[in-house]
């Protein structure tokens, strides 16, 4: 296996002008800074006092394992002959809390895969499981991460 290294900068700019003084006082705001890309910018999320309308660890956590996914899954349907004209997932994850803390229990894919008519439906849904395998964010979880895809094929 060959090492890959990733660096960001992960920036508090909750600062009200009285730092963490008190649990009421700060903002939960944050930017994810990445040399060469767009500025992400974060808080956590609602329940935890964080603004609604920016993404929060847990959003970008779901996508991760989303975008993971997909990105294997074109790969190996583009190598097995399997042409996918549109891809879209509505994926779901669950956390639960307690007093000492959270952690997410499952997410669940839900991708509505598009194939080019005369695609193999039957491989392209199976594709799925390769592509769970093939997936590095999802080998990096300690939680089951479900796919239950849709796979429609566009009329002639």
């Amino acid at each position: 296996m060959r090492p890959h290294h990733y660096a960001l900068q992960v920036a508090w700019t909750g600062n009200r002008g009285t730092g963490t003084a008190d649990y009421r006082a700060y903002g939960r705001e944050h930017e994810i800074r990445v040399p060469g890309k767009a500025v992400i910018a974060g808080s956590s999320d609602p329940t935890f006092r964080g603004d609604a309308t920016k993404h929060n660890p847990e959003d970008l956590l779901v996508a991760a394992l989303s975008a993971c996914h997909m990105l294997s899954y074109l790969h190996l349907a583009a190598v097995a002959g399997v042409v996918v004209t549109a891809y879209v997932d509505d994926a779901t994850g669950t956390m639960q809390t307690a007093a000492s803390g959270g952690r997410f229990t499952e997410v669940v894919l839900h991708p509505t895969v598009t194939l080019a008519e005369g695609s193999d439906a039957a491989h392209a849904t199976a594709l799925h499981e390769d592509a769970h395998h093939a997936c590095f964010i999802a080998h990096s979880v300690n939680f089951p991460v479900r796919c239950e895809p849709r796979i429609v094929t566009e009329p002639a």
